[in-house]
């Protein structure tokens, strides 16, 4: 019998096994990863530091324990380097093809650099996986100041936690606001107010040109002219889903790589899952769309087809400092925004509504982070 692979150990490739065995712990399953496999929760990357966690403490199972727990063979170190979809076999750079029955590929995304010159350009990280968490704490060692390049969410929840754990910050961003086109105006210049209080040093209107090693750490240079020094520099400006190998193996991509309802790609028995997914237009980068679409996906490779569905599901923002839920209106709405300050002083209430009253979308901080559950019953689901 030929096995189920999957492409990628992170969230969703790990998040779709666990739900597969609930359902059939019998087929024989082969993840494959391009790192040492560990099981982890990505999400607490952006504020691990603030509760004192390094990496190890982050890693919940090695590779050896969730190939034993998930009854699997758990491939690590491994590049697959094509797809034969008519042959359907995998090819990895180190062994002969492999034959599958489903193919999933839970490839994730990859941050996006920007093009940056000096000769400590290649020094700016990006946080992404327990491997750049590691690199992170290390340079943290002795760090007094970190410059983040990119104000949007990953950036501000990178930012409130370095601030918490007394590392002084500055974010740089082209825009007026953080957050801009996550959050609408007065929620985002009530999040920069906060946190330039709590420590954080914005330079808007202005982007990292040049990196340079200092005599200590590094020096910054922003296209208005203004210098900047730093013992660590982040680049936080957004995420690319990984579609390359999908792209070369003839499988149909765009922002994502592109799947119906069922998570089925252009080719027979190749699904695409996660940050890399297309799901019928929506790209959601985020956790639990991947909760709904690995509990569909499990129930179709065990023989229950079954759609993804995606109900409303707003995303909390790690910002300790000025809470925030956030639940974007499509960008396709039609309808307006409309605010509400907490009676605390404390907090938004932001709703985008149309004109017929129909709530789309809303924006909670602060205080007004308590009404989540009741304006999300009133959404329209993403994907019915």
């Amino acid at each position: 019998m030929h096995p189920i692979i999957i492409i990628g150990s992170g969230f969703a490739g790990y998040t779709l096994a666990r739900e597969l065995r609930k359902l059939d712990s019998d087929s024989p399953l082969i993840i494959i990863t391009s790192d040492d496999g560990r099981s982890y929760p990505k999400p607490m990357l952006s504020n691990a530091l603030s509760k004192g966690k390094t990496a190890e403490q982050l890693s919940l199972s090695s590779a050896d324990a969730m190939a034993k727990t998930l009854n699997a063979t758990v491939i690590t170190d491994s590049i697959v380097s094509q797809i034969d979809p008519q042959q359907q076999t995998i090819s990895l750079t180190s062994s002969d093809p492999i034959q599958y029955k489903h193919l999933i590929l839970a490839l994730g995304a990859t941050p996006i650099r920007s093009v940056l010159k000096g000769d400590a350009a290649n020094d700016v990280l990006s946080i992404n996986n327990l491997n750049d968490y590691s690199v992170f704490r290390q340079q943290l060692v002795d760090a007094k100041h970190v410059a983040i390049i990119g104000p949007g969410l990953i950036g501000c929840e990178f930012a409130n936690d370095l601030i918490n754990s007394d590392i002084a910050v500055s974010v740089i961003g082209p825009g007026q606001l953080p957050m801009e086109g996550l959050l609408p105006d007065p929620v985002a210049t009530e999040l920069k107010t906060t946190l330039s209080k709590a420590g954080v040093n914005w330079h808007f209107e202005s982007t990292v040109t040049t990196v340079n090693h200092a005599a200590k750490g590094y020096q910054l240079t922003l296209s208005n002219g203004d210098v900047l020094q730093a013992d660590v520099v982040i680049s936080a400006i957004g995420l690319r889903p990984e579609i390359e190998l999908a792209k070369t193996s003839g499988i149909n991509v765009n922002r994502g790589i592109i799947t119906d309802e069922y998570l089925l790609t252009s080719q027979p028995n190749i699904y695409a899952l996660g940050d890399c997914a297309e799901v019928t237009g929506h790209n959601l980068l985020f956790i639990a769309p991947i909760l709904a679409a690995a509990k569909a996906l499990a129930k179709t490779l065990s023989g229950q087809t079954t759609a993804v569905k995606y109900p409303a599901m707003p995303v909390a923002i790690k910002t300790p400092d000025y809470p925030l839920v956030v639940a974007s209106p499509a960008l396709s709405a039609i309808g307006s925004w409309q605010f509400e300050a907490a009676s605390s002083g404390f907090g938004i209430k932001a709703t985008f509504t149309n004109n017929s009253d129909a709530l789309l979308g809303f924006a909670l901080s602060g205080d007004m982070v308590s009404e989540k559950q009741l304006l999300t019953k009133q959404l329209p689901d993403i994907l019915a």
